[in-house]
């Protein structure tokens, strides 16, 4: 088991003495049962205090990586503790295969730890936060975004958007009718984004033209579990000639919502729910946000890219 310790860093030496042996346990460096060196071995070896080893094994025991044996020494656990799913042990087993490959390729430690570092220190925001109260609308949204960007897209309520873990790495996204209310909320200084929505999508106003009025009587459908989709599509269909007698609306919510799907001619639905329709249905895809705002995020990642790029190279 190799373990460095910065002597002259904020990072005191028994949490650095933690992280890395838990990281040795996930890199297999050192394997579910084998005996670790004692206290009095461990800072021997690495020159610190025994009370700094012992308070080191103490943490690694109470969080499940090692178990002490009586009269025999310390071991590492057959099984891995219930918390090593977790995101920050996620994270750590990325680490441990970075260095792996890393040292595969002949770098050593200290040029991985300064390429590290220098990353974390220049690489720009690289997530969008989508800010937004009502559950389903956003999983629309983000779906569309996800679809159209390369950045990973996250969302949350208003009410936990000025917290600094939310917005740690984010870039603040909103609808325009939440704008004024988000800003508010968000610590001063940070910057919103808000999205464009479409009226009505251009390819469905479009093929609407097309259908209507000479096929008016045929059945048409209207899917979502957003509430106002529901009410903005049925406004929409009727608005363009469409009887009610030949609108068929579902809640996606409810039990059962797709009975009598099959039988329209096309279902007019959110990009969310067009992966759900029964099999056989013709989506109508009415989406949310418009091609200048997608556009315009394209064309901030870009950027993003292009700076990380420019000031790691450095």
């Amino acid at each position: 088991m190799r373990l460095w310790l910065n002597r002259n860093g904020n990072i005191s030496l028994r949490d650095q003495l933690v992280t890395q042996m838990k990281l040795a346990v996930l890199g297999r460096e050192v394997l579910p049962g084998q005996r670790l060196p004692s206290t009095r071995e461990l800072a021997r070896r690495f020159g610190i205090h025994p009370n700094t080893a012992s308070s080191a094994y103490r943490q690694m025991e109470k969080d499940g990586w090692i178990e002490f044996r009586h009269g025999s020494g310390v071991y590492v656990r057959s099984n891995r503790p219930q918390n090593a799913g977790s995101p920050q042990t996620a994270v750590d087993q990325l680490i441990v295969e970075l260095v792996a490959k890393a040292r595969r390729l002949g770098a050593s430690d200290r040029i991985v730890r300064e390429r590290f570092t220098n990353w974390l220190a220049v690489a720009p925001q690289r997530r969008w936060l989508l800010i937004e109260p009502d559950p389903e609308l956003s999983k629309i949204v983000m779906l569309e975004l996800g679809e159209a960007l390369s950045l990973q897209v996250d969302g949350c309520s208003p009410e936990k958007c000025a917290a600094a873990e939310i917005l740690d790495g984010a870039i603040a996204l909103t609808l325009p009718s939440k704008a004024a209310a988000v800003r508010r909320l968000l610590p001063a200084g940070t910057e919103l984004t808000t999205l464009e929505v479409c009226p009505v999508g251009p390819e469905l106003e479009s093929h609407l033209k097309r259908y209507l009025p000479e096929h008016g009587r045929d059945l048409i459908g209207v899917a979502s579990r957003w509430t106002d989709f529901q009410r903005i599509a049925q406004t929409m269909l009727l608005a363009a000639g469409l009887k009610p007698e030949n609108l068929l609306v579902r809640d996606a919510t409810q039990p059962g919502w797709r009975r009598g799907l099959g039988a329209t001619s096309g279902v007019v639905c959110d990009s969310a729910l067009a992966r759900e329709l029964p099999k056989g249905c013709f989506p109508l895809v009415y989406r949310l946000i418009a091609k200048e705002s997608i556009e315009q995020l394209q064309r901030m990642e870009a950027s993003l890219n292009s700076s990380s790029a420019t000031s790691l190279a450095v």
